[in-house]
């Protein structure tokens, strides 16, 4: 029996909105890892692990076309982006907790993306972008200059928009890699790549936190859960949706850092705390939501 239209899309949202709820507990992963684990060892290790697993499924699937040249620079500059997005995200986070970071770092991103179209593709701004980038920086003011006990550490914001911007050069960078492979070989070969540049992180890094049972499980779920299992599902899911679509359900990903490190981790959040991260969510929304977009040839690879 054929699956029908409808179903098919029901299938592509529950993969996208799985992979999203996943990419969500990444920070959450971070969080519970031991003391002694440094942010730079942990964003190498997720990057690593993830990287070669997606690595070995695309290849024993026989997914990559080794008969097509890759774009050398378009790959390397996607994977230098990728690491860096591991690096900023990750010591982001650490300074302003899950719900904080995770918000201001994935919803910056697309105001950057905008701006990187508009400087070197010559793509003009429309009134979403402006609306969008105006409601998110006034959201980022007030967890800059909230009055509260919480102390929001300046610099965490920075590390938190640095990740968003990394992510943008990364989507901007990695389309001529998805010209010539489909989306999961690119991921693992883009993913792979950034790995290698983070190996010598390990050997710079204290690794000893990944020997106690607490740093192995953390360590093993951000490569195999938040990397290969929610990278394959999110491919699995953009065969089946529009991107358009894809792009506004991984909204859950946020949604399920916020929550979690608020009622999981009982990070403090005030009057002013949320209503700053609640504009930055609803300008990323304003930025997404496209009623009645058609269905784009435009792939996206996902953090």
């Amino acid at each position: 029996m054929h699956r029908t239209k409808g179903s098919k899309s029901i299938l592509g949202e529950i993969y996208i909105i799985f992979a999203s709820i996943l990419w969500g507990t990444t920070g959450t992963s971070q969080a519970l890892a031991p003391e002694n684990a440094h942010p730079l060892s942990i964003a190498a290790l997720r990057i690593i692990v993830g990287g070669f697993i997606l690595l070995v499924i695309v290849l024993v699937r026989k997914r990559i076309h080794f008969d097509k040249t890759l774009p050398i620079t378009s790959t390397i500059i996607s994977a230098i982006s990728v690491a860096a997005y591991q690096l900023f995200f990750f010591s982001g986070v650490i300074r302003t907790g899950v719900a904080i970071g995770t918000v201001i770092g994935i919803g910056s991103s697309p105001i950057f993306g905008g701006a990187l179209g508009f400087l070197f593709r010559k793509e003009p701004f429309n009134w979403r972008w402006f609306i969008a980038t105006l409601t998110a920086i006034l959201g980022i003011i007030f967890l800059v200059f909230t009055k509260s006990e919480t102390i929001i550490d300046p610099l965490g914001i920075l590390l938190a928009l640095c990740a968003g911007f990394s992510y943008a050069v990364y989507v901007f960078m990695s389309k001529k890699v998805l010209d010539t492979q489909p989306v999961d070989a690119a991921l693992a070969i883009i993913f792979t790549t950034g790995g290698l540049l983070l190996l010598p992180l390990l050997f710079i890094k204290d690794l000893s936190w990944v020997l106690e049972p607490r740093g192995l499980e953390v360590a093993l779920n951000l490569g195999i859960t938040t990397v290969a299992i929610a990278y394959t599902l999110f491919a699995q899911g953009l065969n089946l949706l529009p991107v358009s679509d894809a792009t506004t359900l991984t909204l859950a990903e946020p949604l399920t850092a916020g929550l979690l490190g608020i009622f999981l981790l009982k990070e403090e959040i005030t009057i002013s705390i949320l209503l700053g991260m609640l504009l930055v969510f609803i300008g990323l929304l304003i930025l997404v939501w496209k009623p009645n977009a058609k269905l784009s040839s435009e792939k996206r690879l996902v953090l």
